[in-house]
């Protein structure tokens, strides 16, 4: 083999290697298995348990209230989807949001509800839940996902920075990137192409 043909090879091998890490991470990170035994709060102070969760796919988000900056962008962004999504009809009845708060000692429903309330979300039937629940049951459902949190003490947590979207047999299809690159358009796309 000459060299030439040598890094050729080496190359084509890197970018399969590559393409083959970017499918399982990004484009097809396969199953996650939700706990089943969670039960959180609702910002409106209703019980959700993870057990009882309607047959429909999903958007997960975690953020923080009190978050400076990726965290109410990704927020804003999922409303302007909401809206899109409700235009096609499919809003609350095939697809819905769930944000929950990787802070719940400060983010208590009330807390939870003023955020909600930000983005347009004012009761338990606009097909967006946001929840809290105890630290236990919080990193329960993230380690599910794979969303690495971690409070530091200076009440500015660091996190992962992905949202989660999920078919309605639970098949983890996709992670968008959260704040100023999440790429709304490819997100519309992809949950209408998953749910027709």
């Amino acid at each position: 083999m000459t060299k030439k043909h040598y890094i050729a090879f080496i190359s084509i091998l890197i970018l399969g290697i590559a393409a083959g890490i970017y499918y399982l991470e990004v484009y097809r990170p396969g199953t996650a298995e939700l706990p089943k035994d969670v039960v959180m709060e609702t910002a409106f102070g209703e019980e959700y348990s993870f057990a009882d969760m309607p047959k429909r796919a999903r958007v997960i988000e975690f953020m923080y209230t009190q978050c400076p900056d990726v965290c109410p962008v990704t927020t804003l962004e999922m409303a302007k989807l909401k809206h899109e999504l409700e235009e096609e009809g499919v809003f609350g009845d095939e697809i819905e949001f769930i944000t929950i708060t990787i802070d719940p000692k400060r983010d208590d429903p009330a807390t939870i509800r003023e955020y909600a309330g930000r983005f347009e979300v004012t009761s338990p039937e606009d097909g967006w839940v946001f929840l809290t629940g105890s630290e236990e049951a919080t990193k329960e459902v993230a380690d599910s996902l794979g969303f690495l949190y971690r409070d530091p003490g200076s009440g500015e947590i660091i996190h992962s920075t992905y949202i989660y979207f999920m078919d309605k047999n639970d098949h983890l299809l996709e992670k968008f990137t959260m704040g100023e690159d999440f790429d709304r358009e490819k997100a519309y796309k992809r949950i209408m192409r998953t749910i027709n």
